[in-house]
């Protein structure tokens, strides 16, 4: 099967998770916005009630993403790593994808929490590349430093989710074990990665131009229609920072750039939504496919895990947990 083909066959799992982050998504905004009319608008109690219904929403949305969106996560990533290996898919993919989550929710949760000490590993590691931007010092030392470290973020997506191939393939071994043993794979074949470098950042700054530039338009030709709700929103803030000695940006007291600010998010969330469902799911497959093809033809010894061990303390506390 040719990447595309994967793809296409495992795209009804980034629908339904799309689904599932609009439900997300209306959930965080519908409980802020009542919590804020809900309340006395007097003495702060309008902000009071916003920020509490933002909390009551993230906390809903942390539970959908640990009891759906992780597992259909894991039920895709599961069936691209069958694509790209044994080059075949089910039929019903979505069925069978599911299927296979649910015999192995106990390990895909743990996997979840596996995954914060498998990037710790990485960041760990990425601390010694820093040291060449801050080296150099000074803003072009800085800026080499942030871009950097916001190229490792973006690779360390693409590692957790190509450990979570590995562990949803190795059926036969514990998550720990196989968490390892993927984390060591991505370490001797990062060029496996690398390759697809141009492809990862190419491809989203495309798409976060178009379409968060899209819906950055879109919202700007609403929201211009509406320029009283900014006014009272920008009031109130002023007010609230004059009652409480603060001193407020100024782009967050003028209605003009109050409502490019606001419509600025509305497009980084959508994009950030989009690209992360529908297009950040094509660019895995190839990486997946690099990284499962690497991980399959050369057998993970004992000395490659101890090599990383003495790179990475947090390696060698997860391998602890395996014992």
């Amino acid at each position: 099967m040719t990447n595309y083909q994967v793809y296409k066959k495992t795209l009804s799992f980034s629908f339904i998770s799309f689904f599932a982050g609009i439900i997300e998504l209306v959930l965080v905004i519908g409980l802020s916005v009542g919590g804020y009319f809900l309340m006395d608008k007097s003495n702060d109690m309008a902000i009071i009630g916003l920020v509490i219904g933002l909390i009551i929403g993230l906390v809903l949305v942390a539970l959908i993403h640990i009891f759906v969106i992780n597992r259909i996560k894991a039920a895709q990533v599961g069936m691209m790593a069958k694509g790209v290996v044994d080059d075949t898919l089910p039929e019903n993919v979505v069925s069978q994808g599911l299927a296979e989550v649910q015999g192995r929710f106990a390990k895909i949760t743990l996997f979840f929490m596996v995954v914060g000490a498998i990037k710790g590993i990485f960041r760990q590691i990425g601390r010694s590349i820093n040291k060449a931007g801050r080296a150099i010092g000074g803003d072009v030392g800085d800026g080499i430093t942030s871009a950097i470290d916001s190229g490792i973020q973006v690779l360390i997506g693409y590692l957790s989710d190509c450990c979570l191939g590995w562990v949803m393939y190795q059926k036969e071994k514990g998550v720990v074990k196989a968490a390892c043993e993927g984390a060591v794979i991505f370490f001797k074949h990062g060029k496996t990665l690398i390759r697809n470098i141009g492809r990862i950042f190419g491809m989203g700054l495309l798409s976060f131009v178009l379409v968060g530039g899209a819906f950055f338009g879109i919202s700007y030709l609403i929201f211009s229609h509406l320029p009283q709700i900014f006014t009272n929103l920008a009031n109130e803030i002023t007010e609230i920072g004059v009652r409480n000695s603060s001193e407020i940006p100024e782009f967050l007291t003028n209605p003009t750039t109050l409502t490019l600010v606001v419509c600025g998010i509305i497009g980084v969330l959508i994009w950030s939504m989009l690209h992360s469902l529908l297009i950040r799911p094509f660019i895995l497959v190839g990486v997946l496919r690099n990284y499962m093809n690497s991980g399959l033809n050369e057998q993970i010894t004992e000395a490659d895990m101890q090599e990383l061990e003495n790179k990475s303390p947090r390696f060698a506390k997860l391998r602890n947990k395996e014992a």
